[in-house]
């Protein structure tokens, strides 16, 4: 990889973490040292990035984080709640005994990054990871398909709300056990129910945030 493509996955990497905040200055000059680069890989970064989204440079200001966009954000979060639930009800009834013993376990490690240091990154990882072996198993691939093009857009705003809901935490945890136990049950109808219900209290805890 080179200093350009480096400085580039760096730089997207802290972005889509939640590492750098919305609205944070992206100073050239202090990005060149700290990644022992010249200035010219990091402005070519932030141009890459300002065009993908990430970035955004303003008068007198310079290079920033772009804000999240609540708007697009809640509603590509909406298209996610109603095809993600569609496509774990789908998954149930294909739902091996091997899956739904790593479900427990990933939802394990997601209680013990929430008792303990409570990385938001870490644990929004976890949380795709868990979400990912359920809709693995989804038998429609036209649907797979849509939520995929649908993530790939949501990830343009924000990847992750964690880093900035942390009262998401022991919530998210009671969810998932509550949605693993109604997998086992092959349930589909209440599963579909209860999955978009799940994704959704993301929204509503990101609008709770806004309130004055």
């Amino acid at each position: 990889m080179n200093k350009q493509e480096r400085t580039y996955t760096v730089l997207r990497d802290r972005i889509h973490s939640g590492a750098f905040a919305p609205r944070a200055r992206l100073n050239i000059d202090g990005l060149a040292r700290e990644l022992g680069v010249s200035a010219i890989p990091v402005r070519e970064a932030l141009r890459r990035l300002e065009a993908e989204g990430w970035v955004r440079f303003q008068p007198n200001v310079g290079a920033i984080v772009a804000p999240v966009d609540a708007t697009t954000w809640e509603q590509e979060m909406i298209a996610v709640a109603i095809l993600e639930g569609a496509a774990t009800a789908d998954a149930a009834a294909h739902l091996r005994l091997s899956d739904l013993s790593r479900l427990r376990k990933i939802a394990a490690e997601m209680e013990v990054v929430a008792a303990t240091h409570g990385d938001p990154v870490k644990f929004s990882r976890l949380n795709r990871r868990l979400h990912a072996t359920i809709v693995a198993r989804c038998g429609n691939a036209y649907l797979l398909e849509l939520l995929e093009q649908t993530y790939l857009r949501l990830d343009r705003i924000r990847s992750t709300m964690f880093a900035y809901l942390p009262e998401r935490f022991k919530p998210a945890i009671t969810e998932h056990a509550h949605l693993i136990d109604l997998l086992e049950s092959r349930d589909q109808a209440a599963i579909e129910q209860y999955a978009r219900w799940h994704k959704m209290q993301t929204i509503a805890a990101y609008r709770a945030t806004r309130e004055p």
